[in-house]
C-alpha cells in the first residue's frame, strides 16, 4: 500500500491545543513525524495573510486542519454566526495557504454533523448533502460543508493532495467542560459530577433521551488521521467513527456510573434532542486498515481522570 506520507516528515498541525489537535500532536510525534505547532497568540488562522506568510516560511510536508470553533447544541443554537463566520475564515485561510505555499499535503477534519437530519443509518460518505440539515447546528455544519468542497475543489483544479475527514462526537482527555459551550458527553460528565459533589439526587438531561450517537475517543480520531495522510489520496471524504451507538439515556447511565452519581435521571423533553441518529458507516476506514481500539467505558473513566487532575484547563 501507498505510504504518501512516512516519517519523520514535517506535519503543522492546526489547532493543536485542542481536543483533536492535541490528540493529533501526541500521535504523530510519538510515530516519528516532526510536528509544527503555533499558538493562537502566536498566529491567528483567521488572518490569511499572516497564515500564508507562516506556512511559505515553515514549508511543511502535511497540514492537519484541526482547528475550528466547536461547541454543543445550545452553543450552536443560540450563537450561529461566530460558528459559521470562524470557521469559513479559518477554512479558506488555511486551506488557500497551504496550496500558495506548494504544500503537497492536507488533511481537513470536518463533521458528521454535516450529512442530514434523516439521512438513512449507518451514513454512507454519499449521502453528504442529499437532504436537509440538522437546525440547532445548520451554521456549523454548512462551514463544514465549504470546506468539504474547498477541499475537493483544490484536488479537481490543481492535483492537490488534499483529503478530507468525517468525525462522529468525539471525546477525550482535554475537551471542553464548559457547562454553555460543551458537547454532551463531557457536558455529562460535568453535571454529573458536579451532582455528586452537591449531594443532589436528581440530575435532569436535556431532551427525551432517545437519540442515538456514537462516541469516538479523541486517540482513536488521532491514529485514523495518520493512517489517512499515510494511504488515502482519495476526493471523497472519509468517515471516522467506531461503528457502534446508543441512546442518550443510556450514555447518562454510563457516564453516572463512571463518576460515581448514584441520584435519579430525569429528561427534559421542552429541550431540543437534535438529529435523532447519527451512526457513520465506516467500511472505507477500516479497509485502509484501521479500527477503534478505546473502548467507550475505559474512554469515560480516562476522560473524568483526566478532567479530575486539571478541571479548568482549556479545551
Amino acid at each position: 500500500m501507498d505510504d504518501f506520507l512516512p516519517p519523520p516528515a514535517r506535519v503543522f498541525v492546526a489547532g493543536h491545543r485542542g481536543l483533536v489537535g492535541s490528540a493529533v500532536t501526541r500521535r504523530l510525534t510519538a510515530q516519528g513525524y516532526r510536528v509544527l505547532t503555533r499558538t493562537r497568540a502566536e498566529l491567528d488562522l483567521r488572518d490569511a495573510r499572516a497564515t500564508a506568510a507562516f506556512l511559505r516560511r515553515a514549508r511543511p510536508d502535511a497540514v492537519v486542519l484541526a482547528a475550528a470553533r466547536v461547541g454543543g447544541i445550545m452553543a450552536n443554537s443560540t450563537h450561529p454566526v461566530p460558528f459559521l463566520e470562524d470557521n469559513l475564515t479559518i477554512q479558506l485561510s488555511v486551506i488557500s495557504g497551504a496550496h500558495h505555499a506548494g504544500i503537497p499535503r492536507l488533511l481537513f477534519l470536518g463533521s458528521s454533523c454535516i450529512y442530514p437530519r434523516h439521512a438513512v443509518q449507518p451514513i454512507t460518505e454519499d449521502a453528504l448533502l442529499s437532504g436537509p440539515l440538522e437546525p440547532t447546528n445548520e451554521a456549523y455544519a454548512i462551514a463544514k460543508i465549504a470546506g468539504l468542497v474547498q477541499i475537493r475543489s483544490y484536488r479537481r483544479q490543481y492535483g492537490a493532495s488534499f483529503i478530507s475527514a468525517m468525525p462522529t462526537n468525539l471525546y477525550g482527555p482535554g475537551d471542553n467542560f464548559d457547562p454553555a459551550t460543551s458537547h454532551v458527553l463531557p457536558a455529562l460528565i460535568r453535571r454529573f459530577h458536579d451532582a455528586k459533589e452537591a449531594k443532589l439526587t436528581d440530575v435532569t438531561v436535556w431532551g427525551t433521551g432517545t437519540p442515538r450517537r456514537e462516541f469516538l475517543h479523541a486517540d482513536d480520531l488521532a491514529s485514523a488521521c495518520e493512517v489517512l495522510l499515510r494511504r488515502y489520496d482519495g476526493d471523497a471524504p472519509v468517515n471516522v467513527g467506531c461503528g457502534e451507538d446508543l441512546t442518550i439515556a443510556d450514555l447518562a447511565a454510563r457516564v453516572a456510573a463512571a463518576v460515581g452519581y448514584r441520584g435519579r435521571i430525569t429528561f427534559d423533553p421542552s429541550r431540543p434532542d437534535g438529529t435523532p441518529r447519527k451512526l457513520l458507516d465506516i467500511s472505507t476506514i477500516r479497509a485502509l486498515g484501521w479500527a477503534p481500539a478505546v473502548p467507550l467505558a475505559e474512554g469515560i473513566a480516562q476522560t473524568y481522570r483526566a478532567w479530575r487532575s486539571a478541571p479548568d484547563t482549556p479545551a
